[in-house]
């Protein structure tokens, strides 16, 4: 996410999780807003995870180093592609509101 800072966020919105259900993520301060469970239409992120990982699982690495770099390469090319993360994430219902 190319210039956001975490003085531009005022929520943070999660899927219930485990991970996010840290006293960490807790410890932010901002307020979170639970997205309802078995929900990924309300999470554009996910549509991004997805193509992650359609791009680096089911390949054998030699080393976890290299699947790091496989999933830092496949990042990089996301961030490069602003178009292509639109067409993942911005769905109509998301423009409008």
């Amino acid at each position: 996410m190319r210039g956001l800072r975490h003085s531009d966020l005022t929520a943070l919105v999660w899927d219930r999780a485990a991970s996010h259900r840290t006293a960490r993520v807790r410890a932010t301060g901002w307020p979170l807003i639970s997205l309802p469970p078995y929900s990924p239409e309300l999470n554009p992120a996910e549509r991004v995870f997805e193509e992650l990982r359609r791009e680096v699982e089911g390949k054998v690495y030699a080393t976890l180093d290299d699947k790091i770099a496989a999933v830092h390469a496949a990042l990089q090319r996301l961030d490069a592609a602003p178009d292509r993360v639109r067409s993942l994430t911005h769905w109509s219902w998301i423009a409008t509101a």
